[in-house]
């Protein structure tokens, strides 16, 4: 067993979207999940609500890690593995997709020489191992290397960058094998009127209301809420049950997204959580399962988007800003049955290099 304590691992630490995380190619880590998370986690600096002796951030957003191998699939020219790790607990998941870190993996695999420059833009074919869905990047890549500068500018990110369009196909049932993995649009769990729906991510959605929020507080406020974490929590694990997704204590999945009215020209206010606590934004596949959820006629939330056009970009208002989110459904062969189809989902990000080289581990 390697321990690369003297030696160090290669690795490049990026902004991808509103998330920061460590990106690696799968040669150069542990093949075996229990070593390789054993390394990751002493890289990281868990368990430590500090994360003072590693290179996490200190909250889930910045403990995030991309694992990043030429494809296995002819429809992909890479593959990316997802990894969340704990903060303040020694954990390893890979239940869920990150499409904040997706938006830096199209510029690290060309980068590493994992795709030939064939273009510019340049667009990368990415398979998210972890639902086995396929994303596509593209972004600038001016004389054959990704181009970090340029003028997007992102709610959550200070300063601008330049745009990384992201499409998705297939991501129907990332995690439970069904958009409306219930069987139905809207159910009651734990007397609170929800939606769950799975369009890249396991959401449930539910009005701000319901949990006696107005949905304009702000994440300290939320934060500082233990019996609506609680609540939080009670609710998810109760409708993971009914997603078919078993027992989720401690895992990251399902996301919760209470949405409310706007109060910043947006079209639906929303506070999500990862798993109880507040996010500062809110995660590309939470908006997007949740946006493909309040589309469908009978949601909970549809009646914000009364009167949105078909196939038009819905902008999603959070705690620091708005993501803008491009989902078209068609529902018209009803709700139920598995009769919707998701016709297209997308957003675009910016993602930039922050290092890259040696990382050494907590011994």
């Amino acid at each position: 067993m390697t321990t690369y304590d003297d030696t160090g691992v290669r690795c490049t630490m990026m902004r991808g979207g509103t998330s920061r995380g460590l990106y690696f190619l799968a040669s150069d880590l542990p093949a075996d999940p229990a070593e390789r998370g054993d390394l990751l986690l002493r890289l990281m600096g868990t368990p430590d609500p500090r994360q003072i002796d590693g290179l996490g951030g200190a909250t889930s957003l910045t403990s995030k890690v991309a694992v990043v191998s030429p494809s296995r699939d002819d429809a992909a020219d890479v593959d990316y593995l997802f990894l969340q790790l704990g903060v303040d607990e020694p954990t390893v998941s890979d239940r869920q997709n990150c499409g904040n870190l997706l938006a830096g993996v199209g510029p690290f695999a060309l980068e590493r020489g994992l795709v030939r420059a064939s273009g510019d833009p340049e667009t990368v074919r990415i398979r998210m191992v972890n639902s086995g869905s396929v994303a596509v990047a593209r972004f600038a890549a001016p004389g054959g290397a990704p181009e970090y500068r340029g003028g997007t500018a992102i709610d959550g990110v200070p300063g601008t960058a330049a745009p990384v369009s992201l499409e998705f196909t297939g991501t129907e049932g990332s995690a439970t094998g069904s958009l409306l993995p219930t069987g139905r649009v809207r159910d009651v769990v734990d007397g609170v009127e929800v939606t769950c729906v799975d369009n890249g991510m396991p959401v449930v959605l539910a009005e701000a209301s319901s949990l006696g929020l107005a949905g304009d507080e702000g994440v300290e406020r939320l934060r500082a809420d233990g019996g609506l974490r609680d609540r939080v929590d009670a609710l998810r694990r109760t409708a993971a049950l009914e997603m078919g997704l078993g027992d989720v204590a401690g895992a990251p999945v399902p996301k919760t997204v209470l949405v409310a009215p706007p109060r910043d020209g947006g079209q639906v206010a929303t506070r999500s959580f990862i798993p109880v606590q507040p996010h500062t934004a809110i995660g590309v596949l939470a908006a997007v399962s949740a946006v493909t959820g309040m589309l469908l006629p009978g949601a909970v939330g549809h009646e914000l988007l009364a009167g949105h056009p078909p196939g038009g970009v819905v902008d999603v208002e959070h705690p620091t800003g708005h993501l803008l989110v491009d989902v078209d459904v068609d529902v018209s062969g009803g709700t139920s049955g598995g009769q919707v189809r998701v016709r297209r989902s997308g957003v675009v990000r910016t993602a930039r290099k922050l290092f890259d080289g040696l990382a050494f581990p907590r011994a």
